[in-house]
């Protein structure tokens, strides 16, 4: 039951993301590329992770065609993120993929904004030394505060959750990275 309710969730947040009726539609651009690096600490969410890891990624930031934005900058715009890079712990490495659609509150020339999405991710392993993600598929839940620093040098926090949401039964651990960016916005 508790799989249906996040896949109906997660089918909501699509059609709402992508649903043509937004207004001020724009193209879809390549916003920002960037580095991030991790690891795995303490948070609200889920269960405590048995194993510690850290993370590695280059990231890629697409703004997508949908958003409202006041005549000051501020406003709300829709976000395309994707990923690839590593996971390591316990000697173990996985390659991991994501793509995580979102929403962006802030400013429209990026100069300070608050990214929150949620999407799939792709692990190469999923079963650590000391923790079982579950499966190789999984599903991220990410938040983000982004600012622009020296013309188009941005850096970023991340709070970035992986899991397989129960999709492989109830005993799999997912993780919980804070994670730093440096990024370059076009």
């Amino acid at each position: 039951m508790l799989r249906m309710k996040w896949q109906l969730a997660m089918v909501g947040f699509a059609l709402v993301l992508f649903a043509p009726w937004l207004s001020q539609a724009e193209e879809i651009r390549l916003n920002s590329i960037g580095v991030r690096g991790g690891v795995t600490g303490g948070s609200p969410i889920g269960a405590l992770e048995t194993q510690y890891f850290k993370t590695y990624d280059l990231m890629a930031n697409w703004s997508m065609p949908w958003g409202w934005y006041s005549e000051s900058g501020w406003g709300v715009g829709t976000r395309l993120m994707g990923t690839v890079g590593a996971i390591t712990a316990s000697g173990d490495t996985a390659f991991v993929t994501t793509l995580t659609p979102g929403f962006v509150l802030g400013k429209k020339d990026g100069w300070l904004s608050l990214e929150v999405g949620g999407g799939g991710a792709f692990l190469s392993q999923h079963d650590f030394a000391n923790q079982n993600m579950g499966g190789h598929f999984q599903l991220v839940a990410d938040m983000a505060v982004r600012a622009k620093v020296y013309r188009g040098i941005g850096v970023g926090y991340w709070f970035h959750h992986i899991s397989d949401a129960g999709l492989y039964g109830r005993d799999n651990r997912g993780a919980d990275f804070h994670m730093i960016e440096f990024s370059y916005r076009f």
